[in-house]
C-alpha cells in the first residue's frame, strides 16, 4: 500500500485518466474529488460490502417465503381462466381486455344494389 500526505487542493493521478483531488481536510474526515472515465467503477468500500451482504440475504429464502411465492404461480398444466364474455347489447362497454364481436352487416332491403366486387387480379 502506498501512503501519501496531501493537503487541500493537491491531486493524485492514477494511470492516465484517474485524478483524485483533496477538496477539504477537517477534523472528522477528508473530502475527496475523483475524476474518472465512466467505464471505471468507483465505490465506497463500506457501501459495496453492505450491498453484497444484502444480495446474499436476498438470495436465500426460508420455507415460508418459498411457499408464499409458489402460491402466486398457477400449477403446471392448470387451465387459464376463460376470457370474459363480450357485451350483448349495442352500446355496452366491454370489460378491459375483452374482445368486441364483429359488427353485424347492415340489413339489406329489396332494391339495394350490392357494392361492386373487386376487379380480378392480373
Amino acid at each position: 500500500m502506498l501512503v501519501l500526505t496531501r493537503r487541500a487542493g493537491e491531486r493524485l493521478v492514477i494511470g492516465d485518466d484517474v485524478v483524485i483531488t483533496v477538496i477539504e481536510v477537517r477534523s472528522d474526515g477528508v473530502r475527496l474529488g475523483i475524476e474518472a472515465p465512466r467505464h471505471v467503477r468507483v465505490h465506497r468500500a463500506e457501501v459495496l460490502a453492505a450491498v453484497g451482504e444484502a444480495n446474499a440475504r436476498a438470495a436465500t429464502a426460508d420455507a415460508a417465503t418459498e411457499e408464499s411465492l409458489r402460491g402466486l404461480v398457477p400449477p403446471r398444466g392448470a387451465r387459464r381462466p376463460a376470457e370474459p364474455e363480450p357485451p350483448t347489447e349495442p352500446g355496452d362497454v366491454p370489460p378491459r381486455g375483452a374482445r368486441r364481436p364483429p359488427e353485424p352487416e347492415p340489413p339489406t332491403e329489396p332494391g339495394d344494389v350490392p357494392p361492386p366486387a373487386d376487379p380480378p387480379a392480373r
